[in-house]
């Protein structure tokens, strides 16, 4: 709500785009700064499901320890045959079936525990999040990119949900298991168990080197892939202006040329993404090789059994698969507790605050404003030293040129900010003391951006009041001319408003605002260049039912067309910040200053 010259100087908007792929887990690692602190804070969530934690523990301990287990009953078997260990064969398949058996079925449930556990984690985090910014106060989402809090809410919570139910119980199982298999390796034979440890060190290495390979190429691909969609936004977008313009040749070339890099990347990614899975089976198939052959030596020898070689065969694997695993969702670790460090730093902004006395207005109210000096940035004035009496009842309409302040007086009325100095009192109550909530009870707003939500048209109308009945809403829709255009839609007031109103015009989404303004019944009605987007014909016939809906109530009017306010009680001519002209449309024209300018630039054909 801040005026052009302070939204000039926000960040952009940030879009993530794509989808995931299977290589996206390379992408360029995001690190947590308080990677203590941000793994305390996420412990929490998991100490308030401490049953289903304990069930995910003993599942993942009893689906390893009979993984780990099978082999050995395998090898026991295995030496049976070769008759150099005596026992019941079918005893030890029997059981070497139930271990394998358990081993799956635990593993089936740890993933269903897992994924329980992930979503109600989530789901906690998201209601907190919606929950908060909620209320945060409006200089918060002014100051920061939409499309940023949207990712926090989407992309990094779902980077959380992905990693609790695939990398933790991974990365749990998978130290489980290599620390049972090591102790059952070197139990079994230390010396061939050193000689299999070899293989880690060509695992790790190859890891770290595809990963890098594939991280380098998925931010370029990432960084195309964004260049790519925007250049299609625009050109959707603006597609009128491309083809009056011909620029249609110029365009494809541009997307010709970003789309040839995008695929070269997207190649390199994948090649470098997909003979991970070959060179990590290569690097176990050696690992099998040096088994087979040393084992075959010291069978020989007899120092171990062929049961042994065969249950050496089957360790080697399982001790390899985890390594693989754990290299692999590395990233995906650190950029879900990066993302839980951004969700947690919107969780710790301060909360807007609703504190304070009632706001009593008991007709139309008084607003004065005393001396007041702000600025949306420190350092930077907006408002300064301005004061004004709005007497009760009035229509006061507040004109000049854009960044001029004539928003931010309505940022200042609402308390969406607070005043560096100086006093704003409203029927003698002081703004800082009246409670936020009591206050924009009192209040409705029209703004030059109609915002509709996707509900019903009723439902939208009804959203300055739920509780007023259908022939409120269909009186104030009267009022505002739109009654005519509603009875139209398919299923009229209850017809649903398809992506906020995507299925209407412009001008009618303005006038449902406007109906949605006279259901609130306001003290005080502030209408910020609310009829903008509506025609002529229709921008006067607002004007009278304005006047209707203005009687008895304290109505402030942001306008640029100068023809909206000519019966204004009281016109204000600001700029800078200040207060250089006020009076009557009549008036201030016969002094044929600063308005008389603005007026004759709009309607005597002065060049603009």
């Amino acid at each position: 709500m801040a005026d052009t010259e302070q939204k000039d100087k926000m960040p952009p908007k940030v879009q993530r785009p794509g989808g995931f792929r299977p290589s996206d887990r390379f992408a360029e690692i995001q690190h947590a700064s308080n990677l203590g602190g941000t793994l305390k804070r996420i412990w929490k969530y998991f100490v308030k499901e401490q049953l289903l934690l304990t069930a995910i523990f003993i599942v993942v301990v009893i689906g390893t320890l009979s993984g780990i287990y099978a082999p050995a009953l395998q090898s026991k078997a295995i030496d049976i045959i070769a008759k150099k260990a005596e026992g019941n064969l079918n005893t030890y398949i029997f059981f070497m079936l139930i271990a394998y058996l358990i081993s799956s079925i635990m593993i089936m449930i740890q993933g269903l525990c897992s994924a329980k556990l992930s979503q109600r984690i989530v789901k906690k985090m998201r209601e907190e999040l919606l929950a908060k910014i909620i209320d945060l106060p409006v200089s918060y989402l002014d100051t920061h990119s939409h499309g940023d809090v949207m990712s926090r809410m989407t992309n990094d919570i779902e980077n959380i949900s992905n990693t609790v139910s695939q990398s933790l119980p991974s990365i749990f199982s998978g130290v489980l298991t290599i620390i049972g298999t090591v102790a059952i390796m070197f139990w079994y034979c230390w010396q061939l168990a050193l000689l299999s440890m070899l293989t880690v060190v060509l695992t790790i290495l190859a890891t770290n080197f595809l990963s890098t390979k594939v991280r380098k190429y998925s931010k370029k691909r990432s960084a195309l892939l964004g260049q790519l969609n925007g250049t299609v936004e625009e050109m959707v977008s603006g597609y009128k202006t491309v083809v009056a313009y011909n620029h249609q040749n110029i365009t494809i070339n541009n997307f010709s040329e970003t789309s040839d890099k995008l695929t070269k990347a997207g190649i390199r990614t994948e090649i470098f993404s997909g003979i991970m899975g070959p060179v990590m089976n290569a690097i176990n198939n050696i690992s099998f090789v040096i088994i087979a052959t040393f084992g075959g030596y010291f069978a020989y020898k007899g120092i171990i059994t062929v049961g042994v070689i065969s249950a050496f065969i089957l360790y080697a694997k399982q001790f390899g698969r985890p390594i693989n695993e754990i290299a692999l969702i590395y990233g995906q670790l650190q950029n879900a507790i990066a993302g839980a460090e951004r969700v947690f730093l919107v969780l710790d902004e301060e909360n807007e605050s609703f504190d304070g006395i009632e706001c009593k207005i008991e007709n139309a109210a008084n607003i004065e404003f005393k001396n007041v000096n702000f600025s949306y940035i420190p350092g930077v004035q907006i408002i300064n030293d301005f004061s004004l009496n709005i007497p009760s009842g009035k229509k006061v309409a507040l004109v000049g040129s854009t960044g001029c302040g004539k928003t931010t007086i309505a940022n200042l009325i609402l308390r969406f900010y607070d005043i560096d100095s100086g006093e704003i009192l409203i029927d003698g109550q002081r703004l800082p003391e009246t409670s936020r909530d009591s206050l924009r009870k009192a209040i409705a707003i029209v703004l030059q951006d109609s915002i509709l939500f996707t509900d019903t048209v009723e439902n939208n109308l009804k959203y300055a009041d739920e509780n007023v009945t259908h022939e409120v809403v269909e009186k104030a829709a009267e009022l505002s001319h739109c009654n005519k255009f509603i009875e139209n839609l398919p299923d009229g007031y209850d017809t649903v408003l398809n992506a906020a109103g995507a299925n209407l015009s412009q001008g009618q989404r303005q006038l449902l605002t406007i109906a949605r303004a006279f259901v609130a019944d306001p003290k005080i009605l502030i209408l910020d260049e609310a009829t903008s987007n509506v025609d002529t014909r229709t921008e006067k016939a607002i004007q009278n039912a304005m006047q209707q809906v203005m009687k008895n109530r304290t109505s402030i009017v942001i306008a640029h067309r100068l023809s909206t306010i000519r019966d204004a009680d009281i016109i204000i001519v600001m700029d800078k910040g200040h207060i250089v002209e006020q009076g009557t449309h009549d008036s201030l024209l016969a002094a044929k200053g600063k308005y008389y300018d603005l007026y004759m630039t709009q309607y005597a054909g002065f060049a603009t």
